[in-house]
């Protein structure tokens, strides 16, 4: 199992010591353009998690190439860079620049406009560009993530990552929105079940790797996502007020296991399928 960061959780030009506890690192989404992104104020929080509506701020294709990627290499961590855009030929021409790296397609943040295309399109203009390793990330707001999931592989995904932020208000005590765009993406322990729903939903339909992510606190956490499908776990919202985690959540990952009874993560794996609790045992 390797352990990531959610994209745009970390800044490891600023914290390099947290991003070398990592076994990977991933960046923040990058678009064609530079993006200021969204107005202030863009980060609440709120009694279970947070909100952000940061807007996909990066310094936009070309300065990524030229100064920030050169920079992370320096980190000694296999990276994985977040792609976005507003449509598949924007994910494709900068997946087609890329070299040696993990490609993330963040193909559902809920605080900008969508691409017209779908999330298989996508994928299949992107794969048309590059061999890279591609992930497609999800949203958890699909009715159906299973039938995305299995779009996005016949597309030519190597992999799955689960999930995003899920949209979300958050209100003043006047009744106002707390974010100035009104709605943002929610993230935090709240998130967990819906992640654990989602990759329990997508490992019943495919054999891809899949990063399991959302409202991971403990090494239990990861344990969970693990059980249901998951292949590798991401730490998102965690890192903006633990910056030991990593070396945390891997210490509290051997307890939980024996705690569940596993000698080795490996015979986790999938458990939760197995497994279905009746009249409460």
């Amino acid at each position: 199992m390797l352990l990531l960061n959610a994209s745009g959780c970390l800044d490891a030009l600023t914290a390099p010591e947290v991003a070398r506890q990592l076994d990977a690192f991933v960046t923040k989404t990058v678009t064609p353009d530079p993006r200021e992104g969204n107005p202030p104020v863009r980060i609440a929080e709120t009694d279970s998690g947070m909100l952000n509506a940061i807007g996909l701020a990066n310094p936009g294709r070309d300065r990524f190439l030229a100064e920030t990627l050169p920079a992370l290499r320096a980190l000694g961590r296999p990276l994985w860079v977040s792609v976005g855009g507003f449509s598949a030929a924007e994910y494709a021409e900068t997946c087609a620049a890329l070299v040696d790296v993990t490609v993330e397609l963040n193909l559902s943040c809920p605080n900008v406009d969508e691409a017209p295309e779908s999330a298989a399109e996508i994928v299949a203009a992107c794969r048309a560009a590059t061999d890279l390793p591609l992930y497609a990330k999800l949203s958890p707001a699909a009715w159906d993530v299973g039938e995305v999931a299995r779009a996005v592989e016949a597309a030519g995904a190597d992999g799955l990552s689960l999930v995003n932020t899920i949209r979300g208000v958050a209100l003043d005590e006047r009744l106002r929105p707390r974010l100035n765009r009104a709605v943002g993406g929610y993230s935090g322990p709240a998130l967990k079940p819906i992640a654990l729903a989602a990759v329990h939903a997508c490992r019943r339909v495919t054999r891809l790797p899949i990063v399991g992510m959302g409202g991971v606190w403990t090494g239990r956490d990861v344990l969970e996502l693990v059980a249901c499908g998951a292949t590798h776990v991401a730490l998102g919202t965690v890192l903006f007020g633990d910056p030991d985690v990593p070396s945390r959540v891997r210490a509290e990952l051997a307890e939980a296991l024996e705690n569940a009874g596993f000698e080795r993560l490996d015979d986790a794996f999938c458990a939760a399928h197995e497994r279905v609790a009746v009249n409460g045992n």
